[in-house]
């Protein structure tokens, strides 16, 4: 299944989507890890993204999709994908349409004042990435990571004022893509508020994999 997980920042969409990349055995694909990648394989695309970011711009869309284009065609892309982070715009929508129309795309939906909540609380292992909140899943031992045991930190940007700047911009600019994916009759609305176990069962339902 080509699948993507749509959501305001803190809406759980990393988590969800790694234990139904696991479930399905079909990647996970960031945005940021196909950048890394293909400036590492100095692939032809990734040699113009280096160029941009090293310049500390950003990487024009074109680029961008042309190195999305070539990660989705790799083999193990052959059974299905879920796409993280990509595509944020409808003009991306529109040109990953083109050439790998999404089957499903899920809108997991959380109250901003939850969002806030959920962001503020949030603490990031340095070494293997885990993330905890100190509310709803503190680790064993506070300020250490439960998977590796390293430090745990809070992200600089995750105050209320950086936090409502960043959901403002998904508003203008992600949000609208629910209603052109909903127009094209692959979008799955879920409730992304309780347990994350409960928001996974929401998901594989509205998916017809319960």
């Amino acid at each position: 299944m080509r699948m993507m997980l749509l959501g305001a920042p803190g809406a759980g969409k990393g988590t969800q989507a790694q234990q139904l990349a696991d479930e399905m055995g079909i990647p996970q694909i960031s945005t940021g890890d196909m950048l890394r990648s293909a400036v590492s394989d100095q692939t032809a695309m990734g040699l113009e993204a280096k160029r941009y970011m090293d310049l500390g711009q950003l990487v024009p869309d074109e680029v961008v999709i042309g190195i999305v284009e070539d990660r989705l065609a790799a083999d193990d892309c052959e059974r299905g994908y879920i796409l993280d982070g990509f595509p944020r715009t409808v003009p991306q929508a529109e040109a990953l349409n083109a050439f790998a129309p999404l089957e499903a795309v899920v809108d997991v939906h959380v109250p901003e004042t939850e969002l806030v909540s959920r962001l503020c609380g949030r603490r990031t292992c340095k070494s293997c990435g885990a993330i905890f909140h100190v509310v709803s899943s503190p680790p064993s031992r506070e300020g250490i990571c439960d998977r590796c045991g390293d430090e745990l930190y809070q992200r600089s940007d995750d105050n209320e004022d950086s936090i409502r700047e960043r959901l403002g911009q998904y508003k203008s600019k992600t949000a609208p893509l629910s209603d052109w994916y909903e127009g094209r009759g692959v979008l799955k609305r879920v409730d992304g508020t309780g347990k994350p176990s409960d928001v996974y069962a929401r998901i594989t339902d509205a998916l017809g994999r319960s």
